[in-house]
């Protein structure tokens, strides 16, 4: 295609260059590139007689240009239309003038939609700009000075005696009165270009003036109120984004208040990728009260330049050091330097590592912030924050593994903090609707969302989908909700009020359910989809119990342990007599034999392959039905199962010498020379489970392991069909709970994204990847040796035949006791050269922790100004970068 010669002078002007000089515009650069699609060389000659940031009539530009005013009013519409210049109407004249190109032509550009749409150049010139000129801006602007500008969340800075009025946004929007909205120009480039975040565009930036006036004549914009604007930057900064300026107006003034992200703003790419942190930053900079911190996660989750991480506060036998990050204040700076993956590849955790709760907990819940809280007793701030990463506390708390009790330091010194026993005390609180804590709903989507299976992963799922503002819709083919909580696990262990208070704040939230369908027979997904459901999520469970495949399975009395419990919890009048045998050394045949006990059973012995050291069950578990006086015999496996007139009488077993091989895989092996028989009249097989898919992948692109897990990615969980996720025990294989609920929280970020347009499955998000602090590092001598609190049971004559969970929960008086048992053992850490100082950190802190403290003191300064500013700054870098280079060599003399 031939250069538009008219429309490269023009970009060349913009650029302040000589077209055809070394370093001039060229028809491959972006400045032309985003020129190229709708401006014609006649709009471009017309664009040549106008000034820069002056505004000039139609007459005095086609004086300029040597065109009639009548054709130069028309093209100049153009081009305010395509938005490479602005037009206001000054003392009742139409004005015309042309800005930089960022901030200024690239956004204007950019905000028309309808263009970008029919030309993604547009979209792609845009992002690209800051890509290929960045680099060149690394160290030549003083803090404050650059094009764009943070300014902090007015709260961070409330009561900061020497804050400054130009770093509260309430003064710009005090300041005028004419006001637009309209979309974010950055985000819309990343939709556009198939880049998006998941933070959506829509309503999003801010402008004022003559840049509002600009926006509403040209319809890029809608007008709005001067309390709508501060309705939506409050908004915004509900939803973690921060404000930046265009800091080209001079001290005190702008034009425009952009709400962005730090995962698709080109501005701040600035400072993630180029760490030019100065080139956009506010006068201010992040500072941790250790003492105070935490390390709940939240000002880490939710700073938009990753300057934030969770690292350690326990005092190390040698000290823990972070490097310092150079910057190229004085540092010669090129690729080797920059972050070109900064959109991949967040960090949550410095190197050294951080709490070891928090990293053992699959969901990553914050451990010792709401330990915290409940120490204080602000227990519905407690409920909040666990209910970030998990919306059913009181279930966890009485059916959770404790992986974090499991590393828990404080059990380097004696035992591990009680920390489920105080979940379960806060999680109590949810049960009862005056003390409930529900999210507020972000947005009304309107979209629908089909979630099927209502166990943990399903219910997960719907809840942050739900909080979002999606029509959720939970499938569930049996009559109850809650899948195995509420199916698979006895009542004495996990009442069914409980899920069913738990699974009610759902529907207070909008969800809705509905039971006795069977999708995949009932209905199947195509139905759905013709229905308007733009997603799927797939959380059925491993809801049957795996075979043994031995001689005799299939006589009378021979149930799977998940069946067995399916029908006790459906109501159904089971009744066991005799002996009964229970297959399997997991949790699930702990609930299965302590069940059998409740049954009728007059004895109820255990068997499975491994030693008790070797037992999958929870020790907790284990004691549990040591003390209902169910045997447990270990180390033999089922030959085959004994049966006399079609029922079974007995199980013939081997002697297993191993159970699993040297690379520490399930692989067990035998002596078939020794055998025992055990007599039984029923046995109960719970050796795992399985899946079964029935008809719900018909007609579908996913698909299936050897073990009939679903395929799907480890990160996004979306499948081989594109708008089919899955999560849970069907990608998993059979795991706790907890497992299920964080796998549902990520797939509801995987399904807002694909329900939108050009938003990416994985940038900009965290890929949840934690390491505990090296623990034989810490010097714990010195601390207290403070009993662990027990919780007990209520003791009755009858517990042993009781369905009712008789574990008592913890007195406010034993959670103030065990919460001070808690060693803080994580901080969070902030990398200064990262920081750009605008408070969202703050915001998200529920104790005090984390403050802006006012570091540089610049009012900013008008373009026009810049160049003696700029070249000072850069004569000053050399002057530095020189004296550093001679610093080392002295030194390395010196060592040498």
């Amino acid at each position: 295609m031939a250069v538009k010669l008219k429309v490269l002078e023009f970009a060349n002007k913009v650029s302040r260059k000589k077209m055809g000089s070394k370093g001039g515009i060229k028809e491959t650069d972006p400045e032309y590139m985003i020129l190229e699609p709708v401006v014609t060389d006649e709009m471009a000659e017309v664009a040549l007689g106008m000034v820069m940031r002056k505004p000039l009539s139609a007459a005095e530009i086609a004086a300029n240009c040597g065109k009639p005013v009548d054709v130069t009013t028309r093209l100049l519409e153009e081009l305010a239309m395509a938005g490479v210049c602005f037009v206001n109407t000054i003392d009742g004249v139409d004005k015309y003038w042309f800005d930089t190109w960022v901030p200024g032509i690239m956004e204007m550009m950019t905000n028309n939609k309808e263009n970008v749409k029919k030309y993604p150049q547009i979209a792609r010139a845009f992002e690209a700009y800051g890509r290929v000129r960045g680099s060149a801006t690394a160290g030549a602007f003083p803090p404050g000075i650059g094009l764009m500008r943070v300014i902090p969340i007015e709260t961070a800075i409330d009561g900061n005696s020497r804050k400054a009025s130009y770093e509260e946004v309430s003064k710009y929007l005090n300041d005028n009165s004419i006001f637009s909205v309209s979309d974010c120009s950055c985000r819309t480039a990343r939709e556009a270009m198939g880049e998006g975040c998941g933070h959506l565009k829509e309503d999003m930036c801010i402008q004022m003036g003559h840049a509002a006036e600009y926006y509403i004549r040209t319809g890029r914009g809608r007008e709005i109120t001067r309390d709508e604007a501060f309705e939506i930057i409050k908004r915004a900064e509900e939803n973690g984004l921060m404000h930046q300026i265009p800091n080209v107006d001079g001290p005190g003034k702008t034009h425009a208040i952009c709400n962005c992200c730090g995962c698709s703003c080109l501005s701040l790419r600035s400072a993630e990728m180029f760490i030019n942190t100065d080139m956009v930053r506010s006068n201010y900079v992040s500072q941790v009260d250790v003492e105070k911190c935490v390390a709940c996660g939240e000002c880490v989750e939710n700073c938009p330049t990753n300057a934030l991480q969770l690292g350690q506060k326990l005092c190390g036998i040698k000290p823990v050091v972070i490097p310092e990050r150079e910057t190229p204040r004085d540092n010669d700076w090129g690729p080797e330097n920059w972050n070109p993956d900064y959109r991949t590849n967040r960090k949550d955790v410095v190197d050294t590592g951080t709490s070891p709760c928090k990293t053992n907990c699959p969901a990553h819940i914050g451990i010792q912030g709401y330990i915290k809280l409940a120490s204080q007793g602000r227990y519905t701030d407690a409920l909040e924050l666990i209910k970030h990463e998990n919306p059913f506390p009181a279930v966890c708390g009485r059916i959770c593994p404790r992986n974090c009790e499991s590393d828990c330091t404080r059990g380097d010194i004696d035992d591990p903090v009680a920390i489920d026993e105080i979940k379960k005390f806060i999680a109590e609180k949810d049960l009862h609707s005056e003390h409930r804590f529900i999210p507020k709903i972000k947005k009304d989507y309107g979209k629908k969302i089909a979630v099927i299976g209502a166990g943990p992963a399903g219910l997960s799922c719907a809840y942050y989908l739900a909080v979002d503002g999606y029509k959720v819709t939970v499938f569930e083919k049996e009559n109850k909700l809650g899948g195995m909580l509420t199916l698979g696990i006895p009542s004495f262990r996990l009442e069914k009020d409980v899920v069913n208070a738990e699974i009610d704040i759902l529907k207070e939230l909008g969800v809705e359910f509905k039971t006795g369908v069977e999708v995949g027979k009932s209905v199947s997904l195509a139905d759905l989809r013709k229905q308007g459901y733009e997603a799927f999520y797939l959380a059925i469970g491993a809801q049957s119990g795996r075979k043994l495949n031995i001689e005799g399975e299939d006589a009378a009395g021979v149930i799977s342990g998940v069946d067995f419990l399916r029908r006790v919890n459906l109501g159904e009048d089971v009744k066991l007599n005799g002996k009964v045998l229970v297959i399997g050394g997991g949790n699930v045949a702990v609930d299965v034999a302590r069940t059998a006990v409740r049954t009728g059973a007059d004895k109820v012995e255990m068997v499975c392959l491994e030693t008790r050291e070797q037992m999958p069950a929870l020790p907790d578990e284990l004691d549990e039905a040591l003390s209902e006086d169910i045997a447990i015999t270990n180390s033999w496996g089922p030959k085959r199962i004994i049966v006399n007139g079609g029922r079974v009488t007995g199980v013939e077993f081997k002697k297993c010498v191993s159970v699993f091989d040297e690379n520490g895989r399930f692989n067990p092996s035998y002596d078939e020379n020794i055998t025992t028989i055990i007599e039984a009249d029923h046995v109960l097989v719970s050796i795992g489970q399985s899946i079964e898919w029935g008809g719900l992948l018909d007609g579908s692109s996913a698909e299936l392991n050897p073990n009939r897990t679903i395929k799907a990615d480890s990160l996004t969980y979306q499948t081989g069909q594109p708008d089919v996720f899955a999560g849970g025990d069907v990608y998993t294989g059979p795991r706790f709970a907890i497992d299920a609920i964080a796998a549902g929280k990520q797939a509801a970020i995987s399904i807002h994204r694909f329900v939108h347009p050009g938003q990416s499955l994985v940038i900009g998000r965290s890929r949840r990847q934690y390491q505990s602090l090296d623990k034989t590092n810490l010097d714990l001598e010195g601390y207290d040796r403070l009993p662990r609190q027990k919780s007990g049971h209520v003791q009755t004559a009858s517990a042993k035949t009781s369905f009712s969970d008789l574990r008592v929960t913890f007195t406010e008086e034993q959670v103030r006791q065990e919460t001070s048992r808690c060693l803080s053992c994580g901080a969070t850490h902030v990398d200064t050269a990262l920081c750009v100082g605008c408070g969202m950190c703050t915001t998200k802190c529920k104790f005090d922790a984390i403050s802006l403290v006012r570091v540089y003191d610049s009012p900013g300064a008008a373009f026009e100004d810049l160049k003696p500013i700029v070249i000072k700054q850069i004569l000053t870098r050399k002057v530095k970068i020189a004296g550093k280079k001679v610093t080392r060599s002295i030194k390395s003399m010196f060592d040498n």
